[in-house]
């Protein structure tokens, strides 16, 4: 089965950032404009969180709290969970299913190299079933 690295090398190394002190609606902006479920929030190259959907649903929307005024330092998840690009596929699905996340940052050396979704690794593990499904097709009919 595949790992991280080869999803990413299929999906593009590309990652959202913002800034901590920038505020959630400019993040939710971005999310909307780049089709993601989630920013990473950098102060430069260091990691200081991340900022998805779902922080925003329950630290922002039902808290009553303002996009255009709340800070996205104020509701991004710090804790961040990463993964290596050698990584493989049961292994992210695993954790994910266990933290009850959706996204993964990928990180090499320190450095974020990449990021992978709950979507990026169902479409992984679709494609390696079709593989599966055609090459039985074609052995069976000789």
């Amino acid at each position: 089965m595949a790992n991280v690295s080869q999803i990413l090398d299929r999906k593009g190394r590309d990652v959202l950032t913002i800034r901590p002190e920038q505020m959630v609606l400019d993040a939710l902006k971005s999310m909307a404009e780049a089709d993601v479920g989630s920013v990473m929030v950098m102060s430069g190259d260091a990691v200081e969180g991340i900022f998805t959907e779902r922080q925003y649903a329950r630290k922002v929307f039902l808290m009553g709290k303002a996009s255009p005024t709340t800070p996205v330092r104020d509701v991004m998840e710090r804790d961040v969970i990463f993964v290596a690009p050698d990584q493989s596929v049961e292994a992210c699905m695993a954790l994910m299913t266990e933290k009850r996340i959706r996204h993964l940052p990928v990180l090499s050396n320190g450095r974020l190299v990449g990021m992978i979704s709950i979507g990026d690794l169902m479409k992984s593990v679709i494609d390696e079933h079709k593989f599966n499904i055609e090459q039985l097709v074609q052995y069976v009919q000789g």
